[in-house]
């Protein structure tokens, strides 16, 4: 039991993303796992064929990431099948993985495992442009930590297959209780919210006293905090670095640099602004969203459902936890689909678009719990911009109804479709 896990007994949960990260260890050697930290990376590797037979060798043990930096070659000699964890803490590793795969790639496998994004760390990203496939694995789905299959909503859009119009026969979980929890796999199997918050509240500690340092020096931790919970109370919204840094009290330089730590850390994602010209996307401002509402919550000081439901944020954390998922189902997708939002000079917005080959869904979302025309206008607005490539504007919203709105939008219950 590790020092994140719950005191109740726990059980393995298969993950979405096993069957592709099986093809992609049998055809490529190297394939590199990232994800935050407890979002059940060396779980799904231990319980995967074939790595659940293979040796791991981690950089958490002192021991180990020294001899790492002191003699990668003499670490990985006569190892052709391994699973390398926290591969970021131990760089110095890349130029030898680098030598044995190009000697003899057809029979080295490695397994490269990190809570941070390598593709963000220059370094790692060049040594292995062209030798790896990158896999994400998140927190889990709803479905996922139901032991349920992944809804086939979306994909069924992109071909043209409509939902029919039907009640829910798909029992709703709570949401707050989703909201506030979090998905992350350990908090699956606590009993009590006080134990839920008490996990959080050692989860930011670790982060903030151990994973961090590993990567970057911060000079103070308290400006770092503040930083966070500025970012979670913003969640959803776009990211305006000039306001935070003047919130709190820090130059906007620093602030610059820790967001892109929580970043680096797969902490926290931004999603860009979907524009016909693809080089303009990087030009505009990006939303954010942490990698889950329950970290988010407990940043922004909300411990229990009953204050998370009155709070003005209740609708952006919906928003975030319909992010996770489709996030999820977008990394799924092979090759992977691509996540936007969409805003006009004008403000007009739709929460999120999919991307995927040549077509779009346009998503917005909502927390009413009846699906009203008024709430179509963003989408309406989009599908006028973009009528060839659109072939569907969805209502995601917390009824319990499939109804057909319009001729190309519908309205689908968010435990449907999520």
């Amino acid at each position: 039991m590790n020092e994140y896990h719950s005191q109740y007994v726990w059980k393995y949960i298969p993950r979405l993303l096993t069957p592709i990260f099986q093809s992609a260890i049998r055809d490529h050697p190297i394939v590199v796992v990232t994800g935050a930290r407890q979002v059940g990376k060396s779980t799904l590797l231990e319980h995967a064929y074939p790595t659940c037979d293979w040796p791991t060798l981690t950089m958490d043990d002192l021991d180990v990431l020294n001899e790492a930096k002191r003699d990668p070659a003499s670490l990985l000699f006569g190892k052709s099948q391994i699973i390398i964890d926290e591969i970021q803490k131990a760089p110095q590793l890349l130029s030898e993985i680098k030598r044995l795969v190009d000697k003899n790639h057809r029979n080295i496998r490695l397994v490269l495992s990190g809570s941070a994004n390598l593709l963000l760390m220059e370094q790692v990203s060049e040594t292995l442009a062209g030798r790896a496939v990158f896999l994400t694995l998140d927190s889990m789905t709803i479905r996922e930590s139901r032991s349920l299959p992944q809804s086939k909503i979306l994909e069924n859009l992109f071909q043209g297959r409509w939902p029919e119009e039907r009640p829910s026969k798909v029992e709703s979980p709570s949401l707050a209780s989703l909201l506030v929890r979090g998905l992350i796999p350990p908090v699956l199997f606590l009993q009590e919210q006080t134990s839920v918050t008490q996990w959080w509240e050692g989860y930011v500690s670790t982060f903030l006293e151990r994973d961090l340092r590993s990567v970057s020096r911060i000079d103070s931790l308290p400006d770092f905090r503040r930083c966070m919970t500025a970012l979670a109370i913003r969640s959803g919204q776009m990211l305006n670095q000039t306001e935070i840094a003047r919130d709190i009290g820090v130059p906007q330089p620093t602030l610059h640099r820790y967001i892109n730590l929580v970043d680096v850390m797969c902490l926290l994602h931004r999603v860009p602004v979907y524009t016909v010209n693809p080089t303009k996307r990087l030009m505009k401002t990006p939303k954010i969203y942490w990698f889950d509402t329950g970290l988010a919550a407990y940043l922004s000081g909300y411990y229990d459902e009953a204050s998370l439901t009155k709070a003005s944020e209740w609708g952006s954390f919906f928003e975030g936890l319909v992010f996770q998922h489709l996030r999820v189902w977008s990394s799924l997708q092979i090759p992977k689909a691509r996540l936007y939002y969409w805003r006009t000079t004008t403000g007009k917005e739709v929460d999120f678009v999919i991307e995927y080959g040549r077509s779009l869904i346009a998503i917005e979302v909502k927390t009413n719990e009846n699906a009203r025309y008024k709430d179509l206008e963003n989408l309406r607005m989009f599908l006028r911009d973009y009528p060839k490539q659109t072939v569907a504007g969805v209502l995601i919203y917390t009824g319990s109804e499939i109804k057909q709105m319009d001729e190309k939008i519908v309205a689908i219950p968010w435990h449907q479709i999520l």
